[in-house]
């Protein structure tokens, strides 16, 4: 129930940090832009950190839960699954401070970003295996989280793809994460035994 609960909200606060607060926020590479947008626009910003923030909280969550989750099928996949998420939101956290500080400009912060993404990749990649040969959790749905995490991996790599690829990709991320997170609310009675 945690890890589901933690997925969507976490999946709602950042549609809402990064297509209403930070949306054309800053001039990527211009560190006095970032400087003056923050000035200019303190509230909006603050609530920006405040929300990613509260995901990097809520990913932290979800790494432990999953490995509570995941430990009954193999503990040292369990545990490689919520190390990689936890280095995820470590390393978006460190990011993000640093902007904050603007001790990094926007590009910076962009690369920074790009290793936490491929720490979340791999997160999948070993989330998925995990789920396919957990016994207790449906197959098809360590499938479709190892599909994603390629499809993680093209997105980030910033090549220029068609939009309608580009929205596909999208898609199939959010779709392997909320798969798995209502698998879990709708099913977390028959999971207690792999507690």
């Amino acid at each position: 129930m945690i890890v589901g609960l933690a997925f969507i909200s976490s999946m709602l606060v950042v549609i809402l940090v990064d297509d209403f607060l930070l949306a054309n926020f800053v001039i990527p590479g211009d560190t006095a832009a970032l400087a003056l947008d923050i000035e200019t626009n303190p509230a909006r910003f603050g609530f920006a950190v405040a929300g990613y923030l509260v995901v990097l909280v809520l990913d932290s969550i979800i790494a432990i839960a999953l490995y509570v989750v995941l430990k009954k099928a193999n503990e040292s996949l369990a545990m490689l699954t919520a190390a990689l998420r936890l280095f995820y939101a470590i390393t978006l956290m460190f990011g993000l401070f640093s902007l904050v500080l603007q001790l990094i400009d926007v590009y910076g912060y962009a690369s920074i970003k790009l290793v936490g993404y491929l720490f979340f990749a791999f997160h999948l990649l070993v989330l998925g295996y995990s789920v396919f040969k957990s016994g207790y959790l449906p197959k098809w749905l360590g499938i479709i989280l190892m599909f994603a995490s390629f499809t993680y991996i093209v997105f980030f790599v910033d090549i220029n793809l068609p939009e309608i690829i580009s929205v596909g990709i999208m898609l199939i991320m959010a779709i392997a994460e909320l798969s798995l997170s209502i698998w879990l609310l709708v099913n977390r009675n028959q999971l207690s035994y792999a507690d």
